[in-house]
């Protein structure tokens, strides 16, 4: 079976555990970018599909791989996520936005 996506690191552990050959490459450069934005789109779809709580946690360890490749720390993360619901607050009151009406028009 062929998968070609980024896992876990104990994945090829838990393979050969289970009788299998997984057949890998560390990833460098651009590959990782790259592939941490692809397992966050795979991750979000399997929450949306699931809504399980274990979906988010893994959304959250794939935003830190992601911070830590962009050499950001979850502090900054924290502070811009503060600093926006500061201006913006945030999604507690559940608004939707239909649309805008101009008033030029």
């Amino acid at each position: 079976m062929e998968y070609n996506k980024l896992v876990r690191d104990k994945i090829p552990e838990i393979i050969i555990e289970n009788w299998s050959t997984p057949i890998t490459h560390i990833a460098t450069g651009e590959e990782i970018f790259e592939m941490l934005k692809l397992k966050l789109t795979e991750e979000m779809k399997e929450y949306l599909e699931s809504n399980d709580p274990e979906e988010l946690a893994d959304i959250l360890e794939v935003i830190y791989s992601l911070a830590q490749y962009q050499n950001i720390t979850i502090q900054e993360i924290e502070k811009i996520r503060l600093e926006k619901k500061e201006k913006r607050w945030w999604f507690s009151q559940n608004i939707i936005l239909e649309k805008t009406i101009d008033p030029k028009k």
